[in-house]
């Protein structure tokens, strides 16, 4: 087993390496996109392209070239048993196209997402929006990151809460009856009404990871590729997903793959839980 360090380290290793796949991938993805691409669904109904099998095939290969001792698990693969899982100390856990449906709308809002996950704990997130072409990348201990084209990258830190006007970051396709509630209750108990960002995939939690946003509430389900990217990146900003009674996000510690409701929040402490 690899101690901390080394581990630490050979993640930061292979940053540069990850990136470059993620970018790759999403050249695949925007290949299929102003194409007249057809849309089938998984057996959960959702949505699922052309894009996204390509872009998966991109990633996989690439891993599998960087990292052949180490596996990777992939929303678009088939799904490995926990008893396989559970003797896993390290994998790759991707979503090669996080927000089909913001893809499938052509609104530019849907990301690749690549984390390297160690002891149920993400060391390496990399979250790329081919559109924008706009990258947030973190590895453990190292700081997190946003950048913008080939601009030079810049650190992120997530925002001080000024309660007096909260911004939550809320999703464009999936708004239900909870987030109404939640919404509806902060508005009642504060005094004040927040300020909305409606957006897809993984960028919610990003927005919260650069300080745009203060918390982006789910309660409703996501799986652990939805969010391990991201993760990574807003806990190297200061912040952190936390489910309802407060309690990290861990990975690949049950049979489901199904994510806890979550608040993806800044550094505060503050209690989001008792606004539901």
């Amino acid at each position: 087993m690899l101690n901390t360090n080394l581990a630490d380290y050979l993640a930061q290793a292979f940053l540069d390496e990850v990136i470059t796949i993620a970018k790759e991938a999403g050249e695949a993805i925007m290949q299929v996109y102003y194409t007249d691409f057809n849309v089938e669904h998984k057996e959960d109904k959702s949505p699922v392209t052309q894009a996204d099998l390509a872009a998966h095939d991109v990633i996989f290969q690439g891993l599998n070239r960087l990292t052949p001792h180490i596996p990777v698990l992939s929303e678009e693969s088939t799904i490995v048993s926990f008893e396989t899982r559970k003797n896993w100390h390290e994998y790759w856990l991707i979503d090669p196209l996080d927000g089909t449906r913001e893809f499938v709308k052509r609104n530019g809002e849907f990301t690749v997402n690549i984390a390297l996950i160690r002891q149920h704990q993400i060391v390496l997130g990399v979250v790329y929006a081919p559109v924008t072409q706009v990258l947030y990348f973190a590895t453990h201990g190292q700081g997190a990151f946003k950048q913008i084209q080939a601009s030079f990258p810049a650190h992120i830190k997530t925002a001080e809460l000024k309660l007096s006007k909260p911004v939550l970051a809320i999703s464009r396709s999936h708004k239900d009856e909870k987030v109404l509630v939640f919404m509806q209750n902060l508005e009642n108990k504060l005094k004040v009404t927040p300020e909305l960002i409606s957006i897809g995939s993984s960028l919610k939690i990003c927005l919260v990871a650069e300080g745009v946003a203060d918390v982006y509430p789910r309660l409703g389900p996501t799986s652990e590729w939805d969010t391990a990217a991201a993760h990574c990146v807003i806990q190297e900003a200061g912040g952190d997903i936390v489910d309802v009674a407060g309690v990290t996000l861990l990975y690949n510690t049950k049979s489901s793959l199904l994510n806890p409701f979550f608040f993806a929040k800044s550094g505060s402490k503050h209690d989001w839980a008792c606004y539901l």
